[in-house]
């Protein structure tokens, strides 16, 4: 008998909640946040910036994690493992070529095959805003982030006298799907706390044929913050989270069956020092998740029990200042640290039951520190500069035995910059272009892979010394608003040296390759209001990759695709539709691709058509509803992970997408 992930309790019910909600004294009184009904793709508004708000409702379904919100973002893609816990991609770029930071904070998963992403602890309902910052244009974030960096922060509700607030949202749609999100806060001018809780659940979902797919999930996270703010220009703050879970994954012979994860935080930032000093912001945290993968718990036991346990350390931190060096000219400086620990501990057959009690065994640990300085400067009413270079030391050590490199550390001295212009064109135009450099060191994934099935058996060999990725790329584009017609258009060209390619050898081994390649494309949006209270929308993103060294296409580049909408809202009654048309993809290399998956062979394009609608009954409550593929199209995304063989489900070529879904959604505000 299949094993379905068991339905837990919401770690803050909702009854609880909505009756610490209504007892809420003194609610301060707050502009509505309750925006536009369904955000299908947020827009760029800043020069390769795109900001979005997570707890606007939007379409398709509402996401469960931080992939899923993503994929949203013209540029994005998804690598489908199941219900859960997918990789985000953009522009062809996955892992860490990709900064993905929670409050300013590195998460690292533990999971050798990627069950959990950094992506996979995000509830994006948790978090006030999502940033994007597309390509190697900002050196103050880490390095290595070649393809950009996401950011997903929260912001305190800092009050002026005593008040308190809350938030809800609740989900329901087929398939068992259920979410439930609560936030409250209660504070001073000069004291504040603040706790959110969320839980996510759903069983297999259907593919469009019916068939059932190996994607259940039970999912939840706590998140708190106790803030001390003395003056308007000073903030203390400790934050710190707990989350679990379990899903699982259509597309390997393991399951992940927890994916603890606690953190603690500390933020200190100060304002207006001097006519100097600006801004003075520092930021220490510790992360910690305990993962455990097993082959019986979620599906039919085989003969043989595996259980997998890892495990990754990760402490970090962050100084920086920022600096008005003339009424047109400031600077932003820092450093920055992080060191990380993964270890692993393993059994099968009767051993399973007791895995617990072995020892924890290191195999790599990292650390890097690095400084940045990045500069803003007015030429004048209509032109800005900005640029920025950084320097980071990067060192790994190989701590696993009977390997070729055990016990040997790599060094690597990373070297990153900027120069970008932008140009206020004329009061509706926006231009802009920038040059910008990055390297990457070589991360656990990478360093893991073996070179052949027989070299992995015997311990002796290993990849784990590879050259800095070195990627130089040019940015450009547009953005345009005037009355009710706004766009926006960005497009890059990207040179890569010592692109790190995973291939793979065979089912049971890969190894990690250093290649050249190019890679080019643009996104584009486009939104027209016809109407006080009609709008219509179009998004298009391309990207294209070549490997350089073989004459290949590059592996893992999802095909062009574009969104197509309308939407009406009158402030009480909503309503909308979404067109997703992906051209199919006939160029891949089979067999390469990264460290989350390899090209399998060409995929058929698709068009998926989606319609919803909302209702607002009162000042902050907003009821919205949609169906996601309303005509059941059966399709999946070209980058997705090939199925794979689980009793009691039908094996596809590519994890197959949901068929026809059904959702319903509230959202309450208390403020």
């Amino acid at each position: 008998m299949i094993r379905r992930v068991p339905h837990r309790p919401a770690v803050l019910p909702l009854a609880l909640a909505s009756a610490f909600a209504c007892s809420l004294p003194a609610l301060a009184a707050q502009p509505e946040t309750l925006g536009q009904v369904v955000v299908t793709a947020p827009a760029m508004e800043a020069p390769l910036t795109v900001t979005t708000d997570p707890r606007a409702p939007r379409q398709p379904v509402p996401a469960h994690d931080g992939a899923d919100y993503l994929k949203t973002i013209p540029g994005f893609s998804v690598i489908r493992k199941g219900g859960t816990d997918g990789d985000p991609v953009f522009r062809g770029m996955a892992a860490s070529r990709l900064g993905i930071l929670l409050d300013g904070e590195m998460i690292l998963g533990g999971c050798g095959m990627r069950m959990d992403p950094p992506t996979a602890y995000v509830f994006p309902e948790a978090f006030d805003r999502i940033t994007v910052l597309k390509g190697p244009q900002t050196v103050k974030y880490g390095p290595g982030n070649s393809a950009g960096v996401v950011r997903f922060e929260r912001s305190p509700k800092v009050r002026s006298g005593y008040s308190a607030y809350a938030d809800a949202s609740l989900l329901v749609g087929n398939f068992g799907r259920n979410d439930q999100m609560f936030e409250a806060g209660v504070g001073n001018e000069r004291f504040y706390g603040e706790l959110t809780g969320t839980h996510s659940h759903a069983q297999d979902y259907r593919d469009g044929k019916g068939r059932s797919v190996h994607s259940a999930y039970d999912r939840w996270s706590t998140n708190g913050a106790l803030g001390w703010t003395p003056d308007a220009d000073t903030r203390l703050e400790l934050t710190f989270a707990r989350s679990d879970g379990r899903a699982a994954y259509a597309d390997r012979s393991m399951d992940g069956v927890k994916f603890d994860r606690s953190n603690v935080g500390l933020k200190f930032e100060k304002q207006r020092i001097s006519p100097l000093l600006a801004r003075l912001e520092a930021q220490v945290y510790h992360n910690y998740v305990d993962h455990v993968m097993d082959n019986y718990t979620l599906r039919t036991p085989p003969m043989m029990k595996m259980v997998s346990n890892p495990d990754r350390q990760t402490q970090g931190g962050r100084i920086a200042a920022t600096l008005d060096l003339s009424p047109r000219t400031s600077l932003e400086t820092g450093l920055d640290f992080q060191r990380n620990e993964h270890t692993l501990r393993t059994a099968s057959g009767a051993a399973v039951a007791s895995y617990a009690g072995k020892p924890r065994v290191a195999d790599m640990q990292f650390s890097s520190w690095g400084a940045f300085a990045e500069v803003a400067h007015e030429l004048d009413a209509t032109h800005r500069l900005l640029g920025g270079a950084r320097v980071d030391f990067s060192e790994a050590e190989d701590k696993r035995s009977g390997r070729s490199t055990s016990g040997q550390t790599d060094k690597d001295t990373l070297k990153a910059g900027f120069l970008r212009w932008e140009n206020a064109y004329a009061p509706t135009t926006t231009l802009f272009a920038g040059l910008g450099h990055s390297e990457r060191a070589a991360d656990y994934w990478e360093r893991s892979k073996s070179p052949a099935a027989t070299a992995m058996s015997s311990g002796s060999a290993s990849t784990f010394l590879l050259k800095p990725e070195k990627t130089t790329q040019l940015d450009t584009g547009a953005i345009y608003a005037a009355g009710g017609l706004r766009a926006s258009i960005s497009a890059f060209y990207a040179k890569h040296k010592d692109f790190i390619q995973i291939r793979r050898i065979d089912a049971y081994a890969s190894d990690a390759l250093n290649i050249d390649a190019t890679t080019y494309g643009l996104e584009g949006d486009l939104s027209y209001r016809l109407a006080t209270f009609w709008q219509t929308y179009a998004t298009l993103a391309w990207t294209h990759g070549e490997n350089d060294s073989t004459g290949q296409p590059l592996s893992q580049i999802a095909p062009l695709e574009a969104r197509l909408g309308a939407g009406y809202d009158d402030r009480t009654w909503s309503g909308g539709a979404l067109l997703r048309l992906v051209q199919g993809q006939k160029r891949y290399d089979t067999g390469y691709g990264n460290i989350v998956g390899q090209d399998i062979g060409s995929s058929a394009g698709f068009a998926i058509f989606s319609v919803n609608g909302g209702y607002r009954p009162a000042k902050g409550t907003l009821i919205s509803a949609g169906i996601d593929n309303l005509f059941d199209k059966t399709y999946a995304e070209f980058i997705s992970r090939g199925g794979a063989s689980i009793g009691g489900f039908t094996q596809t070529t590519r994890v197959n997408e949901p068929g026809r879904t059904l959702w319903l959604k509230a959202n309450f505000e208390l403020r």
